[in-house]
């Protein structure tokens, strides 16, 4: 059979200009014409053309470029440049531009801010072209390495360790060099214990000094390579980093918000979360789901008090534990006299109380020991006790609205997973480049514009996409 051959040297007839390069419905278009279509003024990036000095490449062309290339997993400057200059679509949508690494990184060191709010106005446009109800909203997370190694991390113990090893470590520098001094004529130089000597003394003021940093912010540890990641355990082991949170809408399962913590769970975060894209889409939502990971009763019910459906199962409805036939909610709660009744008729009154809980028990806590079921229901001397915390009505309303809502809870996870598994399989979000949480933010807000703009390309099309965008 015949072969097809390549030749390098053949002439050919080339299109006269770049645009020719690219085809109409090329994808690449769509990211040209939706920075086109951002506000740069609003986003922060500045904007003059008459100003003094050399020029400097167009702001839009950059932004073109950190957008395109993220969209397909290229993210570190020196990939970008190498793009710039021999990859067709990327040549087409800076119009030949080719700026260098390092103006890349600059670029992006320099509008952190304006990076985080192009998600903003991507998700507004959305909301303008229907894709974006705002009505049910999916919260979740991923963990994602930090540009720092655990190895950096430090903590109170480790810093005591480490002053114990180095003070060990100079007491035998020192008396080395007094056994050197006695046999001088045998060693005549002390260069090089004199060096280690200074060395294991740099260190320990170092040491010192994230001893009184820890102590200043009150913080369990410390990463000197990023102050601002913290020490994250996911099914990878534990690594330095930050918790990423999405915000996604039920409709088109496009992307609402994000936002990046420096925290280990999620437990603080779902009335945060909501906020936050509640301020992208200029109203509240109607409803908040999430998974069991954001229980803590205080912050769910921030937003129950919104008027907002809140659906997000507790730790116990998820574990589907059977009920004991003599646990908690087999006692009958009395609210106007504030008392437990056991199954055996007899009544638990409040003896003490926190804060958060109040301890339930019987006058005579002896009359336990004579029941039937003692041994089964308690096996304390001192009788049963039942703990109620201060929210357990909201507890018990929230579990209730769990078990109402099924439909919806269903629908979170092909919602609300489907961005996560896209960046970190597709675009190869395994890792930040940048360091600091203004810089992670905007990194985040970046892949999940880029993944909006895939959704939305899927959705309408490339071709009417650009066109909508244009309008």
């Amino acid at each position: 059979m015949a072969y097809l051959y390549g030749d390098r040297h053949q002439m050919g007839l080339f299109p006269q200009s770049i645009e020719e390069y690219v085809p109409e419905d090329a994808p690449v278009r769509a990211y040209d014409s939706f920075v086109e279509a951002l506000d740069l003024e609003a986003l922060g990036i500045g904007w003059d053309e008459c100003q003094v000095g050399p020029p400097e490449y167009d702001p839009k062309a950059m932004l073109k470029l950190l957008l395109y290339g993220y969209s397909y997993g290229v993210r570190s400057s020196r990939k970008l440049e190498r793009e710039a200059h021999y990859n067709v679509s990327f040549i087409w949508l800076l119009g030949g531009l080719k700026p260098d690494h390092k103006t890349i990184a600059e670029f992006r060191r320099r509008n952190k801010g304006a990076l985080k709010g192009v998600l903003k106005q991507c998700a507004q446009l959305c909301l303008k072209l229907g894709l974006i109800e705002g009505n049910t909203l999916f919260i979740d997370s991923m963990k994602i390495r930090g540009n720092a190694s655990l190895k950096a991390t430090w903590t109170k113990e480790r810093c005591e360790r480490a002053v114990e090893a180095m003070d060990e470590r100079i007491g035998e520098l020192l008396a080395e060099c007094e056994r050197i001094d006695e046999a001088e004529a045998e060693h005549p130089s002390l260069v090089k214990l004199a060096e280690e000597y200074q060395n294991q003394e740099v260190l320990r003021a170092k040491v010192k000094e994230i001893v009184a940093e820890l102590e200043a912010n009150g913080a369990k540890s410390l990463n000197t390579t990023d102050k601002e990641c913290t020490r994250i355990h996911g099914l990878e082991g534990t690594q330095a980093g930050y918790l990423t949170e999405l915000v996604v809408d039920e409709r088109e399962g496009l992307i609402v918000s994000s936002d990046v913590v420096a925290e280990n769970n999620d437990r603080n975060q779902f009335a945060g979360q909501v906020e936050k894209a509640h301020e992208v889409l200029g109203k509240k939502c109607g409803v908040a789901c999430a998974d069991s990971g954001y229980w803590k009763t205080e912050e769910l019910e921030k937003v129950d008090q919104q008027d907002i459906l809140v659906v997000v199962p507790s730790q116990r409805q998820v574990a589907q534990r059977e009920r004991d036939p003599f646990d908690k909610w087999q006692f009958r709660y009395e609210r106007e006299g504030d008392y437990y009744t056991c199954p055996e008729g007899k009544v638990l009154r409040c003896f003490a109380k926190t804060k958060k809980v109040r301890h339930y028990g019987l006058e005579d806590r002896r009359t336990c020991g004579k029941c039937r079921h003692f041994g089964v229901c308690t096996k304390s001397k001192r009788g049963r006790v039942v703990v109620r915390r201060v929210k357990e009505e909201v507890m018990a309303k929230l579990e209730q609205q769990y078990r109402s809502s099924q439909e919806i809870y269903k629908r979170r996870q092909a919602r609300a997973e489907l961005p996560f598994g896209h960046i970190k399989r597709n675009l190869g979000m395994q890792a930040f480049l940048l360091r600091g949480l203004e810089g992670v933010r905007a990194e985040m807000a970046l892949v999940a514009s880029c993944f909006n703009l895939r959704r939305m390309m899927t959705i309408k099309g490339v071709h009417q996409l650009i066109t909508v965008l244009g309008e």
